[in-house]
């Protein structure tokens, strides 16, 4: 009688030939480079889309709408584009990026073309110049050699700390060719577009798995010939440091504040709005709201308080009065505050921080985008909890 065979299912057979490809892959190809291949199991750091930190924005808002999950930001280890037409805001982010990294114990570097930094407006929001490396450069050869050697230098000695590179800004930057001829010869965009393809291909490989975040501001400039349904602006120096960026922001003056200084009402700051334009940490296209001081920088609990109203978080009332409600998880105790307009809601959230932060996990409940595997894992989990309660009585 002959031997039945044995039976081998489809998918143990592809376990197999994918971990045979994977070995004849991790072989020394080149020279002496070893080329990697592995499972995106979701362990360890080998996830190409796992983030080595995050660096706040300075709106928790704008930190949400970007990393889609709590306490995020922009992700280290990536490219961040930062555009926008003039005095939006671009060079503020900045600044509280480099605050941010100092408050994780990190190194804040400013690579500067535009000669515009105010040193008296960065200590006024809370960045440490002392501590914080500035340098000013002409060539945009000059700013992608400076920060490939601040990446290598800074992995060799402080391979655990974070490390922010701003660029501000690379439209702002001249050629070398550009540097040394007149005013009458044109090509200069042509050759931006070649230097940022070379540069780029290298350093987002360079900065990949490193605690290096770098960020490239950019201006907008018109796009001739743009039709009437298209975009009108668009960014110089080519399309590479769009493919390049994991995040891209676009940034826009809404409308301005006014209040009334020693009895003369003066322009204060403005109300910015900014564009998650692409996204490779969570959802694009999400656009967030907050004030600027011209004294003091982005003002985050106007952010805060735009959302509350937005999703509904907050009661409204009669003469501007709002009421938020919510209930103390350990305690139980049922929380009710009751305030007037936004300088109510100021001193609310100044006083409490309690109450601020059960604001803010409110938000995060509501403007989360859950992906669908996790939508099922969750129904499932709450399936589970249920019958075990049901079987439990």
């Amino acid at each position: 009688m002959a031997k039945k065979k044995k039976e081998t299912s489809t998918s143990s057979l592809t376990e197999d030939l994918s971990q045979v490809l994977a070995d004849s892959i991790n072989t020394k190809v080149g020279k002496g480079k070893k080329q990697m291949a592995y499972f995106l199991n979701g362990t360890g750091n080998d996830d190409p889309s796992s983030i080595m930190g995050w660096v706040s924005t300075g709106s928790s808002m704008l930190d949400l709408a970007i990393s889609n999950r709590p306490n995020g930001g922009l992700p280290v280890g990536k490219i961040v584009e930062v555009m926008g037409m003039e005095q939006s805001g671009k060079s503020l982010l900045c600044a509280h990026i480099i605050k941010s990294t100092q408050e994780q114990g990190g190194v804040g570097v400013y690579i500067d073309t535009e000669a515009s930094l105010d040193t008296r407006f960065l200590n006024a929001i809370g960045v440490d110049t002392n501590k914080m490396i500035y340098i000013p450069i002409d060539t945009l050869e000059d700013v992608w050699a400076t920060v490939e050697n601040a990446v290598i230098k800074f992995r060799e000695k402080n391979p655990n700390k974070i490390l922010s590179i701003i660029v501000d800004s690379q439209s702002a930057a001249t050629t070398a060719a550009e540097l040394e001829t007149d005013f009458t010869r044109d090509g200069f965009t042509t050759e931006k577009s070649i230097i940022n393809s070379k540069a780029l291909r290298k350093i987002t490989n360079l900065i990949y798995k490193q605690k290096v975040l770098l960020v490239v501001t950019n201006q907008l400039r018109d796009k001739v010939g743009a039709m009437a349904f298209a975009e009108k602006y668009t960014t110089s120096g080519g399309k590479a440091l769009q493919f390049h960026s994991s995040v891209r922001l676009l940034a826009k003056n809404v409308s301005k504040i006014k209040e009334d200084v020693n009895g003369v009402e003066q322009i204060v700051g403005r109300e910015t709005e900014v564009m998650v334009k692409k996204n490779r940490c969570g959802p694009p296209e999400r656009k967030i709201r907050y004030e600027i001081y011209y004294d003091s920088g982005i003002d985050d609990n106007s952010g805060l308080f735009a959302m509350l109203k937005k999703y509904k978080v907050l009661k409204g009332g009669g003469a501007g009065w709002y009421t938020y409600g919510n209930i103390d998880v350990e305690t139980g105790e049922i929380i009710e505050e009751k305030f007037q307009g936004a300088n109510g809601f100021h001193e609310l959230v100044n006083t409490r921080p309690d109450i601020k932060q059960l604001m803010y996990e409110d938000i995060c409940d509501k403007y989360i985008m859950k992906y669908q595997h996790e939508i099922e894992d969750f129904s499932r989990d709450v399936d589970a909890i249920e019958k075990e309660e049901v079987n439990g009585e």
